[in-house]
């Protein structure tokens, strides 16, 4: 069952405010996909979720701020757009869902993701700095490092091997 629409109204605007597009069905999804092929997209996929999507979407704006940017950005609303985001959610096959959850595209592929295990608990600011990082590597030179094949580079939780740190704790250092 969606949550209400007024609970979520507040939470949309944070993004929409911005220029981020909002889909609210699979069909604006496909449409959406399909005319960003050659482009860099990000996607948010939004969420009531205040110890994660209360971070999230600032971290948003503030990327918005770095020199290099994607082509497009791009929402759905997890819980109040079900078709939409479950839509959403097949683009990004193998990659288990959550939400709020930021991807970015490139030439239609996933590239870089942040689930919500890798947003939750850390600032705006240090997610802005993953979502810059991610803009300044896919968005500035036009081609992916590495193969096709490879899977999307995550923002957190693995190991770094040049620190021994978690990738949680390269944006603090």
């Amino acid at each position: 069952m969606p949550y209400p629409p007024q609970l979520v109204e507040p939470m949309r605007r944070e993004l929409t405010a911005l220029g981020v597009e909002e889909l609210h069905t699979g069909d604006s999804v496909d449409e959406a996909m399909e005319a960003s092929k050659g482009e860099t997209v990000a996607v948010i996929i939004n969420s009531v979720c205040g110890c994660a999507a209360g971070n999230a979407r600032p971290a948003v704006r503030l990327a918005m701020n770095a020199q290099v940017q994607p082509d497009r950005y791009l929402t759905v609303f997890a819980g109040q757009d079900l078709e939409a985001t479950a839509r959403m959610r097949s683009y990004l096959p193998g990659i288990p869902p959550s939400s709020p959850f930021i991807a970015l595209f490139k030439s239609g592929q996933p590239a870089f993701i942040l689930e919500r295990r890798q947003i939750e608990g850390r600032t705006a600011s240090a997610i802005a700095f993953d979502l810059a990082q991610a803009y300044a590597r896919y968005c500035s030179n036009g081609s992916l490092s590495g193969s096709a094949e490879e899977q999307p580079v995550s923002g957190s939780g693995t190991s770094d091997s040049d620190s021994g740190m978690p990738d949680t704790f390269r944006s603090i250092l």
